[in-house]
């Protein structure tokens, strides 16, 4: 058997409280008639037992349907079952009747699952509808007061009220009024509680990750030292009279002294965690330098640049997990095609770079899983840099989003957070 869902599980808890309902009413009815003698509205009273069993079946057909329970959805049933109890009241006495506390009960349910707004909205209802039994009903002579006061009915000109039945009133006021406002804030409360421990469940999930990339990246860098130093020996004493190759291996020479660059970086981004001491500089210098570095990187790639910001440029600090973010995020945009259109713009609270690229955009059976450890778009590739990015960024107090261009292509859209303006 499936499990049921907090939502529908509260729907079955519904279900199954009215048919619970339905058994005592037939149980009070009989009592009524056939012990007390007392003279009841048969055809509306069995009416409503007849709407309470049908909901109650209706409810567990419902519930093994695929539809997603909403909180709206519970709020109908809710508000169903104190229209239904009004029905039944309106028959047998009204607010006489001992049983119109029962009015509670829907309405503390709906302050225990439901948001404030369907809460404040239930009590109202529940609360006129309370107010309006207290003058219109059909009185019931087992219910009605024998204080010697006037009987209040529909049909008094002038109906006197019995402070019994007044106190009832202002008893259930008070109660709808600390249930909606003292339950609500408790449950709000505990909600919110859970979702703190699953945030910080899946953070401390995200670290683990993060640990697993970083020990891995460490034990790389150090297997990866021995053989880029060979590399650059070789390459120093290659030397060639054809100008072209000679510019390959000119080339390829710069290549192994970036790889040696980043390898010494990832040393010095482990002191900069230990001790950071990362001085802000204006974006638009920054950007500059991670492109002049990425160009290096990738002599072929092409990009055009658009500043949309106004005003001085903000500062921020950018060490070098940033700057890796950031270039991770170009290689992605060139590995899917080129060239590249990028826009910086920024406000007084936030910098904002968008990325897009010309390739066949994002397939919609990866777009949520992109981001993750080990999952990518790409033939090539670990899948690493964009989570990587996205964690570099998240540290930064930012965030990293990918969209489908309406033009087509992918836009990666990085949001970071400004130091200080100049």
């Amino acid at each position: 058997m499936a499990t049921l869902t907090a939502a529908k599980a509260n729907l079955q808890r519904l279900a199954v409280m009215r048919l619970v309902i339905v058994c005592m009413l037939l149980i009070a009815l009989l009592y009524a008639s056939g012990w007390l003698h007392a003279e009841l509205v048969w055809a509306p009273l069995l009416l409503v037992v007849i709407l309470l069993a049908s909901a109650a079946v209706f409810t567990f057909w419902r519930l093994g349907r695929p539809w997603p329970a909403t909180d709206a959805e519970l709020f109908t049933q809710l508000l169903f079952d104190v229209l239904v109890l009004s029905v039944l009241l309106y028959f047998s006495g009204g607010a006489t009747n001992p049983f119109v506390s029962w009015y509670l009960v829907p309405l503390s349910i709906a302050a225990v699952v439901l948001p404030r707004r369907y809460c404040v909205a239930l009590a109202l209802i529940c609360l006129a509808l309370y107010s309006a039994l207290l003058f219109f009903y059909e009185p019931l002579p087992l219910f009605e007061p024998t204080t010697g006061h006037a009987h209040h009915h529909p049909t008094t000109t002038e109906p006197t009220l019995n402070l019994h039945i007044v106190g009832m009133w202002f008893n259930f006021a008070l109660s709808a009024a600390l249930i909606t406002y003292v339950v609500v804030r408790m449950a709000s409360a505990l909600r919110e509680q859970e979702a703190e421990l699953r945030r910080r469940r899946e953070q401390a999930l995200h670290q683990e990750q993060l640990l697993a990339v970083a020990t891995l990246a460490a034990g790389t860098a150090h297997e990866l030292g021995t053989p880029l130093s060979t590399m650059t020996l070789l390459l120093d004493e290659m030397h060639s009279s054809d100008p072209q190759l000679n510019d390959d291996i000119a080339l390829l020479r710069q290549q192994v002294s970036s790889c040696r660059t980043t390898l010494k970086q990832l040393v010095e981004t482990a002191r900069e965690h230990q001790q950071p001491q990362v001085k802000p500089i204006a974006v638009t210098t920054a950007l500059a330098q991670v492109l002049e570095r990425w160009q290096l990187l990738r002599p072929q790639a092409r990009y055009t640049l658009t500043v949309c910001g106004s005003g001085d440029a903000p500062l921020l600090a950018l060490d070098t997990a940033l700057q890796q973010a950031i270039i991770n995020l170009l290689d992605n945009g060139m590995d899917a095609g080129g060239p590249l259109a990028l826009a910086l713009d920024w406000d007084n609270g936030s910098i904002e770079l968008r990325i897009r690229d010309r390739g066949p955009g994002l397939p919609l059976e990866l777009a949520e899983q992109l981001g993750t450890p080990f999952v990518t778009s790409k033939g090539k590739g670990l899948g690493l840099g964009l989570y990587l990015s996205h964690a570099t960024a998240e540290r930064c107090g930012g965030s990293v989003q990918l969209y489908n261009h309406p033009q087509g292509g992918t836009e990666a859209v990085l949001r970071l957070p400004v130091v200080m303006n100049e």
